[in-house]
């Protein structure tokens, strides 16, 4: 860490015990510390577009914006301002076990932008949802039905590889293991990418990524309809999904 000469590195373990969590008017508990770089009106928008109804499964969570987080070996540190390229070892997120609760720490800097930095709190939430509550029935029909149609493409590499080895064929025995990790997967990503759209204005190809095809957006859009009907969006937020006209 030859950076760490010229930026001073704090234990997360004395940020936790040292920052003051606030509590947003959904029930998410987030802090900052150090240079993020974010505004904190963009911040207070980010936190509070999850709906009360997803925020009441994080009870047990705090979520921390930090400028950068850094595995060293056991050890998670955080350079709360710094110049020049990130620290060998920099993460995007890190979660923390602190007593009876778990603190996320997530990288502004590294991250860079908002759409980057809301997006990957909003993978977090969505993961941290599912594991908490688990899978809504009617998403679960909806997207296994996609996968039975062969519909191309998928939300996310985890989701796109789980498909492939539970894609439903008259002679194979469907894995049930991995068809419920595969729901999971999808479940998580169509919450922060739902959360992610009320938020921001999103380009439905900025979610596009190298490694595996994207869902086709009819596919998306059932997806994120069911998702808004299970989760109605706060006072203050709204979802629509806009189709690009062909010219």
């Amino acid at each position: 860490m030859s950076q760490a000469v010229n930026t001073q590195l704090r234990s997360a373990q004395e940020i936790i015990r040292e920052a003051r969590v606030s509590q947003a008017s959904n029930g998410i508990c987030y802090t900052t510390s150090g240079e993020t770089m974010l505004p904190g009106d963009d911040l207070e928008r980010i936190v509070g577009a999850v709906p009360r109804t997803i925020a009441a499964a994080l009870d047990r969570k705090a979520f921390y914006f930090v400028p950068l987080t850094i595995a060293d070996g056991d050890k998670t540190l955080v350079a709360e301002r710094f110049d020049g390229p990130p620290f060998e070892g920099a993460l995007c997120h890190r979660n923390i076990d602190s007593g009876n609760a778990q603190c996320v720490f997530i990288s502004t800097r590294l991250l860079e932008e908002r759409f980057a930095i809301a997006f990957e709190f909003y993978i977090n939430v969505g993961h941290a949802f599912v594991d908490k509550a688990g899978i809504s029935a009617e998403f679960a029909e909806l997207v296994w039905s996609q996968a039975v149609k062969n519909v191309r493409g998928e939300t996310s590499f985890d989701a796109y590889d789980l498909r492939k080895q539970v894609q439903p064929s008259s002679s194979d025995r469907v894995d049930e293991k991995t068809k419920s990790s595969y729901l999971e997967a999808t479940f998580s990503d169509a919450i922060a990418i739902y959360l992610l759209s009320l938020c921001l204005d999103v380009d439905y190809y900025e979610l596009r990524e190298r490694e595996y095809p994207l869902l086709t957006p009819s596919a998306l859009a059932e997806r994120l309809k069911k998702v808004t009907e299970l989760f109605p969006p706060n006072p203050g937020f709204q979802f629509n999904i806009f189709y690009r006209r062909r010219s």
